[in-house]
């Protein structure tokens, strides 16, 4: 089996000579005149684990059947390592996917759920019996070859689907909320597993997801969607930090958005006035925007810093009276209202024990943030 471990490239898809492996140009997918998938280009480079993101309802399963072959775009091309697949049926197609339900034939052992598709394409007993072999090692079911579906777990049933896709070497492998139906620990336990799979074999994965801190831990990059639209592609990094608009920032993680109107415009930073807030705010390295440009600046929680001490400077700080603190065991989150009645939380690292925190409920506080942890939002 391969070893390259094109997930540790991050230039890959950076590098202006690269080939997309997967190119999706210009899809819409309609269903009885619903605009199910949007017109969206999207490439996707090899040994990618990429994932589609979004609330349910956003067309990132139907965009995942597409490339499957399940469903014909309605309009453009697919195209995989370089050749038109739009109108290739399903079964000639280099792709392999896992379902949610994992699929898994209840009156077969896992062995032969596993050698399905082998004995199906027809190959020599002797392959296929080193292959299944090779295959439940790699996914840790090597001893389970004669239990069946019945007998297994949730977290083994999904592994016996991998290894299902997996056996036949396809060149894609697409999986569709493959982890949905694992509990919060083996969910989290079996992410880490996919990464070190998809690794090992060098193969391109893309996944459809609505969890957006499984999205962030598997992914090379993610593709956000919203209304059969691609909003954003990016690095989970790239997502999370530099989001390109309040929705993308709201779905992504927590985030305080402060509306403003742009007071002050220079190369490196601008200056903000919100109603929201008695200080202007000081944004450093944003994107440009005219004065006058109404805007939102966004923070995210850990970013701001909550002190009993007043701040000094004029800009990037507030005060207010906390009303709630969610206690999450590392970390609490305090919802501190402003006197606009604007409501801004703060993620503090529990250091000490909760009956030792200095700063408690109805506590009038402070809060500041550096320059260049805001970002500048026009839509």
């Amino acid at each position: 089996m391969a070893q390259q471990k094109y997930f540790n490239n991050p230039e890959l898809w950076q590098d202006p000579k690269a080939r997309p492996y997967a190119f999706i140009k210009d899809v819409t997918k309609t269903f009885n005149g619903r605009i199910a998938v949007n017109n969206v280009s999207l490439s996707i480079y090899r040994g990618e684990l990429f994932s589609l993101l979004g609330r349910s309802g956003c067309g990132k399963t139907t965009l995942l059947r597409m490339l499957a072959g399940f469903e014909r775009p309605t309009s453009g091309k697919i195209f995989i390592d370089g050749i038109d697949m739009t109108d290739t049926p399903a079964y000639k197609r280099p792709v392999s996917m896992v379902f949610q339900s994992y699929a898994l034939f209840p009156h077969m052992t896992v062995e032969q759920n596993v050698a399905f598709g082998l004995i199906q394409e027809g190959l020599p007993k002797e392959e296929i019996r080193d292959r299944v072999g090779t295959y439940l090692e790699l996914v840790q079911m090597s001893g389970y070859e004669r239990r069946k579906p019945d007998q297994l777990s949730g977290g083994e049933m999904q592994r016996v689907a991998l290894a299902r896709s997996l056996v036949k070497q396809p060149k894609l492998v697409l999986l569709d909320e493959p982890l949905a139906a694992l509990d919060k620990k083996l969910r989290e336990r079996t992410q880490l597993e996919l990464v070190n799979i998809q690794e090992k074999i060098g193969a391109t994965f893309i996944m459809v997801s609505h969890d957006q801190e499984e999205a962030m831990t598997v992914s090379s990059r993610i593709g956000l969607m919203n209304e059969g639209r691609i909003l954003q592609v990016g690095s989970p990094t790239e997502i999370y930090e530099y989001p390109n608009s309040k929705y993308v920032a709201n779905f992504i993680g927590s985030v305080n958005l402060f509306d403003g109107i742009i007071i002050e415009e220079r190369a490196d930073h601008v200056v903000v006035k919100s109603t929201l807030m008695e200080k202007n705010l000081y944004v450093s390295h944003s994107a440009s925007a005219p004065v006058g440009a109404q805007i939102s600046v966004a923070i995210r929680p850990e970013k701001i810093i909550l002190t009993s001490t007043q701040p000094e400077g004029e800009y990037n700080w507030t005060n207010g009276i906390v009303k709630e603190i969610v206690y999450l065991g590392d970390v609490s989150i305090y919802h501190v209202q402003l006197r606009s009645g604007m409501t801004v939380l703060t993620t503090v690292t529990n250091s000490v024990r909760a009956a030792e925190r200095p700063i408690q409920w109805d506590d009038e506080v402070f809060l500041y943030w550096k320059p260049e942890t805001g970002i500048v939002l026009s839509i």
